[in-house]
């Protein structure tokens, strides 16, 4: 249950149009121009000393060890001894505790025979107290030619500082990794968000808030694994294919790549939707798949060519059932992972604790357009006109149910900032969708807006196969008439479900934005750890 794909021009970072070889920048001033190159002349002096450094480890033998063991983290010492009133400087003192850790220098700062350092781990960051009298005068000249950015590893008793700073009285210290290239002068975070997507790495180390998004990350999909495996849902989570002989399972268009042995076409998968369902033909009547997906279309703030999905399917569900499900797993994962279900995403506040309200497509459109009346909404000439009046464009091939969607995404989408389902979606635009049972000509879909943006796309599945194939040769009309993002007629399905498909819900969730909606994330490349970018020139 795939959602839809909205093919977006390339864009850059910044939401811009972005550069293509042979572009033209504008002509930087020469100020600016000379502060770069002398930024970069800076930068290479520190690099070629940094080099020094290493070829003088490497002379002694002792470049690159691997023997450091570390016993403890930085950031479960700091919460473990949090209560000053409970663990005084006297209590640690007496206690004696000799730890052993490993880490990035962040800061350092060298004050004659004492000198102290910020020592980061995946956990967090901790002081270090080194005193030349404990650390011995070779190992402490040593370290005061170590740069930020190393990666040191140090033994030590705990200690409470004057200041009430928890920190290690360090009696051993190593350098583990020389750092060759000079960490960013800003410890709050990267300036630059290009560099930030491009150089992850460097991003992660100085900015916490990054790190922060990336756990929470982690944590979201292992609460939904959790929550959806769970009593009563028992659902299981399968693997299929991601290199298909047919694209199917969503309307976008396929990364086309080739299989050199068997000289064939293979397309990169734009849905597992089809193979998901042909398990629950097979009796596996709850399933999910955590996947990533691939979609050749344009990039944007909220699209990435490569992305993550969750798809699941429940035989014996309707579209009611898999609304009710969605609410609950969004609302489990938010309390789960942020302690709460009020939140702010993008200057919005958002509040997913009350029930998710519901609405029709074509009432959602109407009541945002008063001039559009009733008995125009299945009038393909007079929503044509309509269009035509809000600017929405219209291709030939468009009947009333597309036409009721490009409008819907124009004048209402944007402005369903509360979590919204909106239901029976024209049977046009939904392909793999039941067929009403009392309104014909509309689907027992829904989609899931928040912030006014689709997060989760679901319906009762289509599983009559005469109907399905009769909708996939439309679909390969629509293709032969010139729309690169229907699907193709994949006569294997049309056998499964020939085979018999019982009664099913599905349920896509877009992952990604997901993420965005609990870290606050203002674009898709915020909560990717590497966002797809143009090479460097």
């Amino acid at each position: 249950m795939s959602l839809d794909s909205h093919t977006l021009r390339s864009l850059d970072v910044h939401g811009n149009p972005s550069m293509k070889a042979g572009d033209t920048p504008g002509e930087p001033g020469s100020e600016q121009t000379d502060s770069v190159a002398q930024r970069q002349a800076g930068e290479n002096r520190l690099i070629a000393e940094r080099r020094e450094k290493l070829a003088a480890l490497r002379a002694r033998g002792v470049a690159f060890p691997n023997d450091h063991r570390p016993d403890a983290l930085a950031g479960d010492l700091r919460a473990e001894y949090a209560d000053a009133g409970i663990w005084t400087a006297e209590e640690i003192e007496h206690q004696q505790r000799r730890v052993k850790l490993a880490g990035r220098i962040m800061l350092k700062r060298v004050q004659g025979k004492v000198s102290f350092v910020q020592l980061q781990d995946f956990t967090g960051r901790i002081q270090l107290f080194i005193h030349k009298a404990t650390l011995g005068d070779e190992a402490y000249d040593a370290f005061k030619s170590w740069d930020t950015g190393d990666i040191i590893g140090a033994e030590g008793v705990l200690m409470r500082t004057r200041t009430g700073e928890l920190s290690v009285r360090v009696d051993v210290l190593r350098l583990l990794t020389k750092n060759l290239r000079p960490l960013p002068d800003k410890f709050h975070g990267l300036a630059d968000v290009e560099r930030r997507y491009r150089q992850r790495y460097i991003d992660l180390i100085v900015t916490a808030e990054a790190r922060e998004t990336f756990r929470k990350r982690s944590a979201i999909i292992g609460r939904i694994r959790q929550w959806l495996e769970a009593e009563p849902r028992r659902f299981m989570e399968v693997e299929t294919p991601m290199m298909h002989v047919i694209p199917g399972g969503a309307t976008a268009r396929p990364f086309v790549t080739h299989h050199n042995a068997l000289d064939m076409q293979l397309f990169l998968r734009v849905a597992p939707e089809l193979y998901l369902k042909r398990l629950v033909v097979g009796g596996l009547e709850r399933v999910y798949e955590i996947n990533r997906n691939f979609r050749n279309e344009g990039v944007s703030t909220r699209h990435n060519p490569e992305f993550t999905m969750l798809e699941l399917y429940q035989a014996y569900a309707s579209y009611h059932e898999i609304m009710d499900l969605t609410e609950a797993m969004i609302r489990d994962a938010a309390a789960h992972v942020l302690g709460t279900t009020r939140l702010m995403w993008d200057g919005q506040d958002i509040d997913l604790g009350p029930p998710f309200r519901r609405q029709r497509m074509d009432d959602a459109v109407l009541q945002a357009n008063p001039d559009i009346r009733p008995s125009d909404v299945r009038d393909r000439d007079a929503m044509a006109g309509h269009a035509e009046r809000l600017g929405v464009a219209v291709k030939p091939g468009y009947g009333w149910g597309k036409i009721l969607l490009e409008i819907f995404e124009k004048t209402v989408e944007p402005g369903l900032v509360q979590p919204t389902f909106i239901t029976d979606h024209p049977v046009e635009v939904s392909p793999l969708a039941r067929e009403s049972d009392t309104d014909k000509g509309m689907t027992d879909r829904f989609e899931l807006f928040i912030g006014g943006r689709e997060l989760a796309n679901g319906f009762s599945e289509l599983n009559d196969p005469e109907d399905q194939a009769a909708r996939f040769h439309a679909q390969v009309q629509a293709k032969d008439a010139g729309d690169d993002e229907a699907m193709h007629f994949d006569a294997d399905y049309i056998r499964a479900l020939e085979v018999g498909l019982p009664p099913t819900g599905g349920l896509g969730v877009g992952i990604d934005r997901l993420v965005m909606l609990l870290t606050d994330a203002p674009s898709i490349r915020d909560v990717l750890l590497f966002p797809y970018m143009r090479p460097e020139a």
